[in-house]
């Protein structure tokens, strides 16, 4: 890798290990700028160098400092990673590196247009979307001036899901969306039963990833607020059958379509119900925005090290609010007032296994995230010393797909996710036609212990754990306790759960740790045809990890196939 200059006055060192074949193959393809010819210009170490140099620059660091040479060691060796969007926006002219924004639907023609010119534009810009939809009138609603009714959330929510699916995100990604209803809203029933795709559908998804499903781009929620559980549990409250119904009717499609997810905004977060497509961030204010990095634990060495990668982290994050570019001017202006930051985890999972813990509540991880806390504190006296209003929030945890492939570790908070899998993607082409391409995975982090001499078919990871759902449940809600904004982490299982006994038992187990969540979404294996990852046993990817394949017919485009 190129090794930056050593500036002035200082002299810089960079621990640069190699990338593993996959993890650079992605970071080439989403990342890497590249000439005219589509051909890399440059390695990791210049993207870590021209990252920090754009977004520290705006706060008057230079090469040299010590806040600048700390935040550029850290993104080179990987101990923190800005989201994708930094690594790919950084330095261009325009240069939105905040990922995603979090709308309110309004209940008039107006509010309508206007939603749709604000997904356009923020999905057109590279940013994902979330949209609360609960302010809508019901289908049916009779309109006084026009003497017409109304059509509804839903109607909504798919005309932009069809914006998402016209719009590939600032030009090179897939439209991520998701849409959220009031568990109290008159259509939350047909909103709940709106994933639930016809057998025939998912059995030609399956066949042909580019088949459309309607809402495929849109992930979707069912919004809980305080007077939910309270009428859950009070059989003498007015809405208790209404909470009854609605809970065990999404719990029956989360469990066998895998959604309807649930949002939970009680308590000191009762109103947050806006949130990013993913989940993770939160607020009350219409075109709010994300502003996300993660920190590698498991490439940490010591607490002390940690301590100053959160500081690092979360000032080159506060130095992005000031440097990214936005949609349109609202967002500015919410951003001025309450400059959320989303301060993330990766390599939970792979920082116990290295220790020989169980995937768990733990004591010494405890200790490590008291520090990752701190980042309310190293925000609050940073913002003062730049004259810069405090962020309301700073922690969130997302699920740092690709970001955590570069980081070869474990997403967010998820356990391992499986020893080896398929990873299907979408990759535009000039003829303006999209191909489905994949390639076989072995996890990182299941590759070094492989390496260490442990058998693969002992490793814990996602699929073993599916048969623990609680124990997962149990570990998200734990850690939320260090989360100001929410964790985006999906609990996999390892069957469609239809018998109403068994669903019967997993949400008595919910409802116990559901009001310490911020949100939850399960995801039962094989539920979407087509679905992007899928386990495949280790001997089968081990011969051909980073070749790349076609999906029409498995037709290898870029290295030596291997079969």
């Amino acid at each position: 890798m190129t090794i930056a200059p050593v500036p002035v006055g200082g002299q810089r060192e960079l621990s640069l290990d190699s990338m593993s074949a996959f993890a650079e193959t992605i970071y080439l393809q989403k990342y890497a700028w590249k000439n005219e010819k589509d051909e890399p210009i440059e390695t990791w170490a210049d993207t870590a160098l021209r990252v920090t140099d754009n977004v520290m620059g705006v706060l008057g660091y230079t090469p040299g400092d010590r806040e600048y040479e700390q935040v550029l060691r850290f993104i080179t060796e990987r101990k923190f990673l800005p989201g994708g969007r930094y690594l790919y926006a950084a330095g261009r002219g325009l240069h939105q590196t905040q990922n995603c924004l979090l709308l309110r639907a309004e209940d008039s023609r107006e509010g309508w247009a206007d939603l749709m010119h604000k997904s356009g534009m923020a999905l057109m810009t590279g940013a994902g979307i979330g949209i609360d939809y609960s302010q809508i009138r019901p289908s049916g609603s009779p309109i006084k001036k026009t003497g017409g009714f109304a059509s509804g959330p839903i109607a909504l929510m798919k005309i932009i899901n069809e914006i998402g699916r016209g719009v590939m995100q600032g030009g090179s990604r897939r439209s991520a969306i998701w849409a959220g209803l009031s568990w109290r809203h008159a259509d939350i029933m047909d909103f709940i039963r709106l994933k639930d795709w016809s057998e025939e559908a998912r059995k030609l998804k399956e066949e042909d990833f580019n088949f459309k499903m309607e809402m495929e781009y849109t992930n979707i929620s069912v919004i809980l607020d305080d007077e939910f559980f309270e009428a859950y549990q009070d059989e003498e409250h007015d809405l208790h059958p209404l909470a009854h119904e609605v809970y065990w009717s999404t719990l029956n499609k989360a469990l066998t379509t895998a959604e309807p997810g649930f949002s939970v905004d009680v308590g000191i977060n009762a109103g947050e119900t806006l949130r990013n497509a993913c989940t993770e961030v939160t607020s009350r204010d219409d075109s709010d925005i994300c502003n996300l990095g993660s920190i590698n634990l498991a490439r940490i060495e010591n607490k002390e090290e940690m301590r100053e990668v959160v500081e690092a982290a979360t000032l080159f994050l506060l130095a992005g609010t000031v440097y990214s570019d936005v949609p349109y001017q609202q967002v500015r202006d919410v951003r001025q007032q309450n400059r959320r930051l989303g301060l993330g985890l990766m390599g939970v999972h792979e920082w116990l296994a290295k220790r020989g813990k169980p995937y768990a509540p733990d004591s010494e991880l405890a200790e490590w995230l008291d520090l990752y806390a701190e980042s309310t504190d190293i925000a609050k006296a940073h913002s003062k010393r730049f004259g810069l209003t405090q962020p309301v929030k700073t922690r969130a945890i997302a699920p740092t797909g690709t970001i955590a492939i570069i980081g070869e570790t474990t997403t967010g908070i998820e356990p391992i996710f499986c020893v080896a899998y398929k990873r299907r993607y979408k990759t535009a082409q000039a003829n303006g036609h999209d191909t489905i391409q994949f390639q076989y995975v072995i996890d990182p982090t299941a590759q070094r212990l492989i390496d260490e001499g442990i058998d693969p078919e002992k490793i814990e990871d996602a699929y073993m754990l599916s048969y623990d759902a609680e124990r997962r449940i149990q570990f998200q809600a734990w850690m939320q306790r260090w989360v100001d904004h929410g964790i985006s982490s999906t609990l996999n299982l390892p069957y469609a759960i239809a018998d109403k006994k068994e669903q019967r038992t997993f949400g008595e187990m919910l409802m116990k740790y559901l009001p310490n969540l911020r949100g939850i979404t399960v995801y039962p294996d094989g539920a979407r045809g087509g679905q992007p990852i899928v386990a495949v046993p280790y001997h089968v990817a081990a011969d051909q990890v980073g070749v790349v394949f076609e999906e029409s017919d498995e037709r290898c485009v870029s290295g030596a196939c291997g079969i």
